[in-house]
């Protein structure tokens, strides 16, 4: 009896260690220094996080009515711009602004009937934002100053889902989920131009700082298109990781990074060669060590620091954000959050 009881003594002080050992290393830890404020958005938790990065610590947490996905800064960094998606029992139709000075929901603007809002991007030199809506498959364009919808063009495909704008001509390219394809919308004319065929599960998207290569991932076939923008046609085909999500061209355009949700991994490609240079993977799933004392990973959005020296990828299952110095390309620090962090955005 006596060996009974100090079994189970020794066994709970262990189990206590274990949980212990887990909690501490499970915890968020920044420990670099670089310029900004970092906007998170966490879906599950209807809230934005605001990070200072400079000094290390959170500066306030932004509660949103509806359940938030993705986000943007305007082109003077006075205001944040996030996507009301809503969730399945109430999907959202509108956009919320925040001051990114006082950190403060300023005002909601209604979509006028354009459901269930998920991809933005702001505008060079304007007010205005363009957004792509799941339901419904249009793209807005909204001048977030005056608070109303200027252009509401039909993506003519189903699920839009996220959208890059061209650098250099007036056109938007969004990424079709159940159609696997790519719109391509010419802004002044306000129609769709083109629909571009590529795999199944085609939703991340980026562009190349010229202008030349749209990259778009399709995480059904766990690829990643490579399509001319001048003849509108993939001319590479790259294998990715498992559940390929997003993916976000470096600073200065010579790599990519995608997200592989499923593997929990980013992998990295040279955008000359298209040859993949490196697997970053995350904590948790590498052997039975890591899977007791991580949480499984998760990455989705991805967001490059304008200074070019680091990528923030949100790792939605942990609660926080991976810092990934991209003179190493490995992870050096990480933020925590609330739940299920996915769109970013950055303020300096």
């Amino acid at each position: 009896m006596k060996k009974i009881k100090l079994l189970l003594f020794f066994g709970i002080v262990c189990f206590t260690i274990l949980l212990i050992t887990s909690y501490i290393i499970k915890r968020p830890s920044y420990t670099i220094k670089t310029a900004g404020k970092l906007y998170i958005v966490n879906k599950r938790s209807s809230s934005i996080t605001v990070f200072d990065l400079n000094q290390g610590k959170e500066i306030t947490e932004i509660p949103i009515d509806e359940e938030p996905h993705e986000t943007t800064t305007l082109n003077d960094k006075s205001k944040v711009v996030v996507t009301n998606y809503g969730t399945l029992e109430v999907l959202g139709k509108s956009i919320t602004v925040i001051n990114a000075k006082t950190n403060t929901v300023e005002k909601k603007i209604e979509l006028a009937g354009s459901i269930a809002p998920h991809g933005i991007a702001a505008f060079p030199k304007s007010n205005k934002v363009a957004v792509v809506t799941d339901i419904g498959n249009n793209l807005l364009v909204v001048d977030v100053q005056k608070g109303i919808i200027e252009k509401n063009i039909p993506t003519q495909q189903v699920v839009s889902h996220l959208l890059v704008l061209d650098p250099t001509k007036p056109l938007a390219y969004v990424s079709n989920i159940n159609s696997g394809s790519v719109s391509v919308i010419d802004l002044e004319l306000e129609k769709v131009i083109k629909i571009i065929s590529c795999g199944q599960g085609t939703e991340g998207i980026d562009i190349t700082p010229d202008g030349t290569e749209l990259w778009v991932t399709n995480g059904k076939d766990n690829t990643v298109s490579v399509i001319s923008t001048d003849s509108y046609k993939t001319t590479h085909i790259l294998r990715t990781g498992k559940q390929s999500l997003r993916l976000k061209f470096t600073i200065n355009g010579k790599q990519c990074l995608v997200t592989n949700a499923q593997d929990g991994t980013i992998t990295v490609y040279d955008q000359k060669s298209k040859k993949q240079i490196k697997k970053i993977m995350l904590h948790g799933k590498a052997n039975l060590v890591e899977k007791i004392f991580y949480h499984t990973p998760r990455p989705v959005g991805i967001l490059m620091h304008p200074n070019g020296f680091y990528a923030f990828i949100a790792n939605s299952n942990a609660n926080k954000i991976e810092v990934i110095d991209m003179r190493t390309l490995t992870v050096v620090s990480n933020i925590g959050t609330d739940k299920i962090p996915d769109g970013m955005t950055f303020v300096k």
